[in-house]
């Protein structure tokens, strides 16, 4: 049987969880910096730069899936602590890399970190009751950040130190924070429950992949996560070719970007605890569906014959409208992201690392293969604003997705005449994963309304 914790537990538990997840994540995304400097050392192509950055993201995404598993079996405070300091490890041999070969090597490595994200979830939610998980899972995902350090501060390492200390005082970091959060970090209040039961198997932590809606959350997630990753990794890029910025004003303003993608993820937990994910997802798409429409519009020059002569005009976005935009699309992933995660250790209490890993894989996969996209668009278009065209249509597919199913649900609580709630699943006890083998603990869900 599980024991309450109390407050201070929580807080200590979400702290540490926390800030392991934003130096995980400023690790994950060194590339978008140092990358720059390598690919001109190295004379890369722009496909050649976005494998390189998406790399690391493939690493972190196939790993969440086992790292996921592992959590859910043994706790979050030894697997997380070892990931840190396997992944610092990896980070301070890449600096002995000298070609592009050992360089993709060295960046699977570091991918590990990405890994970190499923550790920190599924022993985040361990601590809290179902009602407070929405708000602690978005500060916990707030971590995200870690991205706008490396945005903001690796260029001026980056400048003072060159690519290879960089990485090492990353490492470095990272490794110190792996020893302190074993030393600091408690057993989750699910540890004695895990213990005093029969260790599943492989197939039975699998088994609510059956279910369509997990893949549907996947996919929810590939947007608001994945693009989110490319577009973190892929900005400075773009600043410097589009608008001829150096790399540390292009880190700048990249920052803008990920930094409201990162910290607005607590609001979006709190706004789903108290206006439904559902409704939040509502908002993510709709959002995103007009910015990068909008962002897609590449320069064009539009030539009317009038009557007395042609009339000239060019659409063009400038930088401060870019950088608005990007900041607004930033805002609405960053409660997505949060709303994802909302439903997971709601419908799955006993399968969070192991849904939230297959969740969390397909999402960090969109972050391996759109920055590789991104790189390919442009070398086959030749259209700097090809990356928002496909991400227009990836985040228009999952808004109909999800309409879709919202309403084919709702269709079959209106026939039994049940209740319809902000997350329609919950008012349909058979399309709930059963939940008949698990005892009930204090930091089990309600009963379903």
């Amino acid at each position: 049987m599980t024991t309450t914790p109390t407050q201070s537990q929580q807080y200590r538990a979400l702290g540490l969880s926390t800030f392991s997840f934003t130096l995980c994540f400023a690790v994950w995304t060194i590339f978008s910096i140092i990358g720059i400097r390598i690919a001109e050392d190295l004379a890369l192509s722009d496909t050649q730069l976005g494998l390189l950055m998406a790399t690391p993201i493939l690493t972190g995404s196939i790993s969440r899936l086992f790292l996921g598993i592992w959590t859910d079996r043994y706790g979050g405070r030894w697997v997380f602590g070892i990931l840190m300091l396997t992944t610092a490890a990896c980070v301070y041999l890449l600096t002995f890399a000298t070609t592009y070969p050992m360089l993709l090597v060295g960046a699977l490595g570091v991918g590990l970190a990405g890994g970190s994200f499923i550790v920190g979830v599924a022993y985040t939610a361990a601590w809290f009751e179902p009602k407070r998980q929405g708000t602690a899972l978005g500060i916990f995902g707030a971590g995200n950040v870690g991205s706008a350090v490396t945005n903001f501060g690796a260029p001026f390492l980056l400048v003072a130190f060159g690519w290879e200390q960089t990485a090492q005082i990353y490492a470095t970091v990272l490794a110190v924070m792996g020893v302190v959060f074993i030393l600091l970090a408690k057993e989750d209040p699910l540890a004695s429950e895990r213990g005093g039961e029969r260790a599943k198997s492989f197939m039975e932590q699998m088994e609510p992949l059956k279910e369509l809606r997990v893949w549907r959350f996947a996919l929810y997630y590939f947007f608001v996560f994945g693009a989110f990753v490319a577009l973190a990794l892929w900005l400075p890029h773009f600043l410097i070719g589009v608008y001829e910025l150096d790399i540390k004003t292009a880190g700048m303003i990249a920052a803008l970007y990920t930094i409201p993608a990162s910290l607005f993820r607590v609001l979006g937990g709190w706004l789903s605890d108290r206006f439904g994910a559902r409704r939040v997802m509502y908002w993510t798409f709709g959002a995103s569906v007009l910015c990068t429409f909008l962002l897609s519009y590449p320069p064009t020059d539009y030539v009317i014959h009038g009557i007395e002569g042609d009339i000239r005009f060019t659409l063009d976005m400038s930088l401060p409208m870019f950088v608005a935009l990007i900041f607004t699309l930033g805002f609405f992933m960053s409660l997505g992201k949060a709303a994802v995660y909302k439903h997971i250790p709601v419908y799955y209490p006993l399968h969070v690392g192991a849904v939230g890993g297959v969740v969390g894989m397909i999402g960090g996969l969109g972050g391996f293969i759109l920055p590789l996209t991104f790189g390919a668009l442009n070398d086959l278009t030749g259209v700097w604003q090809s990356c928002f065209m496909l991400m227009f249509v990836i985040v228009a597919a999952a808004l109909i997705w999800m309409h879709y199913a919202i309403r084919t649900a709702e269709r079959v609580e209106w026939a039994a005449n049940e209740e319809r709630t902000d997350l329609p699943e919950l008012a349909s006890p058979h399309l709930f994963f059963p939940l008949s083998h698990h005892r009930k603990g204090p930091l089990d869900p309600p009963p379903n309304p």
